[in-house]
């Protein structure tokens, strides 16, 4: 079974389960046309074995004109080893139900692959957009590829084929309708904006007729529609839009639809449909902008006419998180014009795409040929292309790829440069002197890119502001001006910055050492990604994920989540990515005391998986330290320390210097070694990171103890354990408690969880607080999902946690809650 259909699958097996141990039951599978429903009925009599129970299948029971038989079979077989499994498009007939939902996206994708094994990725995502999660629709929509669309001479296909089954049924529904619902249906499918205020607009059409449409056009979904669109007559097509274009009040779709009701070319409509895209564009309504430039488009004759109206809805769709349909709209205006400027918007377009879900070092090649044809004539994309070609370089971690792009937009500045174009021409400069290492150089600029980034509303300046402000190590102004390039992002209408605006969120509450805040952000970042179809941005915030979890000490979660990115990492050649793959990964080796293994790692980083990332390298310098005193190679520590001093101190971030400070302590002896350690808990707690302050305070006391003065040591350990248990960082704490006994305090066990006292508590008579207010953050959201009712399996998917360590935390969660089961947990958070 696939991903989508987990709960399915489990309530199926639990329904088998029991009428193996004898008592069975009945259950529901509804679903559309084409959703699966057999196919899970054959799946579950594939999965029955050998016993002495009975499986009873029932198909399309919705079209059985006696079902009372059908009920009380059911109810009577809660008392025998017999298993009901009905499948309808019906209601359930008051009998348990689950719901076959449409496949998503990924599923679709592995379908599809299935099938049609090498499809190539865009027609594979235009089939997937047209079949809408239906199963059956996607088989048939496989086995009717042309060899010319399989070969991208021909369009991908734009409705069902001909001979589909699927479409014979919602044609044969349609036909059957009365006069008046057919009308209602060819009003629903001529615009998929029509509502219900727009069908009591329409005078000949009554309530009766408007529910008989309504209930095929809801059971069917997106894809009935997209169906019937082909499936309509043209006089009825005509005819509704005729009526729409009467009814509708004045706009762009009273427009549309005055146009489409004759055929042919309509130029003068395409323009006024043109003119209203731009101001929805303005406006920040990016859907409306593309739907109406690609009606501007089907309106127009003129080839280079119609294809810059088909870029411009290309970039709405990307603007709003929709990169697929971006692409059909690409690769439809690529056939219709030789013009070079037009070429080059699209080119700077597709390198767009390709870094949110693409090959960056494509994406780099496309965007710097965008550039270089659009400087003469648009000077300002051609600017835009090179900041976006300078974050293709840095996901691939190629950093030559980036010097070069930093010097093409050296050359094109001006002294009166203005600050749109001059923020991103300052963040250039400033980042490539930073992976140059040439950190005095960056430092002006960068700054120079924060004050900008005041001024400049659009939320890619605050991106660059956030990225320029973590790179100096501001955690408080990076979390700032991320958190607001992730509100002018929603408010500007730019879906499809919110994830990339999110990685530094999430890096700043990490450097802030709010974990829970980063966790938070990087989870947000990892779902608004997959929404859009950024993948890029999805294995980004992934390895941010399993850094935290690294950091923490949690190695079966950092590692399950690296893991979880590894396959894309490698496939794309994402340079970033990895390299935080390995930081994290050998932040799970310290903590399972494996120094050489960790030092291995880090001295290596993304080997074969894209360039190495150095600025991130240069931040996990720490670490190095770490695993190299671990390892009795203190040689290799100080080269990696000195790298990591030199751009500390250019930024003079308190919470790099804290570390750089520690890192010295763990490399000296004697007074010189206590020094560092106390220079660094007094940067530490300047600058409120907590968990590196235990970390500094653990490391300096076992330090202490070697030295002979326990006392002194035991009073940092002690700290060192509490802040640990805070932060739910499990090794860290054992760790602390052992330092702890080894200097000489006994030490109690772990504690059990404060079960008694929250009763007596409860006893005193005092009022209860919320009750998630006891978990922990990552408790709380596994506990709200359980109460929603996810499964474990379906917990860890969203999550990225494995199924072991979601069983754990629901452990944990029943015993702080008092709880004993699922259904209890439900009932206390409802």
């Amino acid at each position: 079974m696939l991903r989508g259909r987990d709960r399915q699958r489990v309530a199926v097996d639990a329904l088998l389960a029991r009428a193996r141990a004898g008592r069975g039951g009945a259950l529901v599978l509804r679903g559309g046309p084409g959703s699966g429903k057999t196919a899970m009925l054959a799946a579950a009599r594939r999965a029955a074995g050998q016993g002495d129970h009975v499986l009873l299948c029932v198909d399309d029971a919705h079209l059985l004109e006696d079902v009372d038989w059908l009920v009380e079979l059911a109810a009577n077989a809660a008392e025998e080893p017999v298993a009901v499994l009905v499948a309808t498009e019906g209601e359930p007939l008051g009998l348990p139900w689950v719901r076959l939902d449409p496949l998503d996206h990924a599923d679709s994708l592995r379908v599809l692959r299935d099938l049609r094994p090498g499809l190539a990725p865009g027609l594979a995502d235009d089939v997937a957009d047209l079949a809408r999660g239906n199963p059956l629709a996607l088989t048939e929509l496989a086995r009717a590829l042309t060899s010319e669309q399989l070969g991208g001479t021909a369009p991908a296909p734009d409705a069902l084929p001909e001979d589909s089954s699927l479409r014979a049924r919602f044609g044969a529904r349609f036909r059957a309708l009365s006069p008046p619902a057919r009308y209602a249906v060819a009003l629903s499918v001529v615009d998929d904006e029509v509502d219900a205020d727009d069908l009591a607009r329409m005078p000949d059409l009554d309530l009766t007729a408007v529910e008989e449409a309504g209930a095929l056009l809801l059971d069917g979904g997106p894809l009935v529609r997209s169906t019937l669109r082909a499936e309509l007559p043209l006089a009825l097509r005509y005819a509704a839009h005729a009526a729409l274009a009467e009814h509708l009040p004045p706009g762009p779709r009273r427009t549309w639809h005055e146009a489409a009701r004759v055929p042919g070319a309509r130029d003068a409509f395409g323009e006024r449909l043109a003119g209203s895209a731009s101001r929805s564009r303005r406006c920040g309504d990016y859907p409306a902008a593309a739907r109406d430039h690609d009606r501007a488009a089907a309106l127009t004759a003129d080839p280079d006419a119609r294809a810059r109206h088909l870029i411009a809805a290309a970039t709405d769709h990307w603007a709003c998180g929709a990169p697929r349909r971006a692409r059909v709209a690409l690769r439809t205006a690529a056939r219709l014009t030789d013009s070079d400027e037009l070429r080059a918007r699209a080119e700077l377009l597709r390198g767009g795409i390709d870094l949110g879900n693409g090959l960056p070092d494509v994406a780099v090649r496309r965007l710097l040929h965008a550039a270089g044809e659009l400087v003469g004539t648009h000077r300002a994309l051609a600017i835009t292309a090179l900041g976006f070609a300078g974050e293709a370089a840095s996901i691939a971690g190629d950093h030559a790829r980036y010097a070069e792009t930093a010097a093409f937009a050296a050359r094109l500045r001006r002294p009166d440069e203005p600050d749109g174009t001059r923020i991103t021409l300052d963040h250039l400069a400033g980042m490539a002197a930073t992976f140059a290492g040439r950190h005095e150089q960056a430092l002006p600029v960068l700054r120079s890119v924060i004050e900008l980034a005041e001024r400049v509303p659009h939320p890619q300046a605050k991106i660059w502001g956030g990225q320029a402000a973590y790179t100096l190590g501001d955690a408080s102004r990076a979390h700032e001006l991320a958190t607001s390039a992730v509100t002018a992002a929603h408010e500007h209408g730019l879906t499809a910055l919110v994830p990339w605006a999110l990685v530094y969120r999430a890096l700043s509450a990490l450097l802030l050492d709010q974990h829970s805040v980063a966790l938070s952000a990087a989870f947000e970042g990892v779902h608004a990604a997959t929404a859009i179809g950024q993948h890029n941005a999805v294995v980004d915030h992934l390895t941010i994920l399993a850094l935290v979890a690294a950091l923490r000490g949690d190695t079966d979660t950092a590692v399950h989540r690296i893991d979880a990115a590894a396959e894309q990492i490698a496939e794309r050649g994402l340079g970033r990515s990895g390299t935080f793959g390995a930081w994290a990964f050998a932040c799970v080796d310290l903590a399972l005391d494996r120094p050489a293994d960790a030092l291995d790692r880090l001295r290596l980083m993304a080997a074969g998986s894209g360039g190495v990332h150095t600025g991130i390298k240069v931040m996990a310098a720490p670490h190095v330290v770490e695993a190299a005193v671990g390892c009795g190679r203190p040689a290799t520590a100080d080269r990696a320390l000195r790298r990591y001093e030199k751009w500390a101190g250019t930024t003079g971030s308190a919470a790099r210097l804290a570390l750089s400070h520690r890192c010295r302590g763990l490399l000296t002896e004697g007074q010189r070694a206590e020094e560092h350690f106390r220079e660094a808990i007094r940067l530490h707690r300047a600058s409120g990171t907590a968990m590196e302050l235990a970390k500094t305070e653990l490391f300096y006391g076992h330090r202490l103890r070697r030295d002979r003065k326990p006392r002194a040591a035991r009073d940092l350990l002690r700290d060192a354990m509490k802040i640990f248990q805070r932060y739910e960082a499990d090794r860290w704490v054992a760790r602390a408690r052992a330092e702890l006994r080894a200097a000489g305090e006994a030490v109690a066990p772990a504690p059990p969880d404060r079960t008694a006292d929250r009763a007596a508590h409860r006893g005193s008579g005092r009022p209860q607080a919320d009750p998630v207010a006891r978990l922990t953050p990552q408790q709380a959201q596994i506990a709200r999902l359980v109460a929603e009712g996810a499964t474990n399996r379906e917990v860890a998917a969203r999550l990225f946690l494995s199924h072991r360590t979601v069983e754990h935390h629901l452990r944990n969660i029943f015993a702080r809650l008092e709880v004993r089961s699922r259904v209890e947990l439900t009932r206390m958070l409802d």
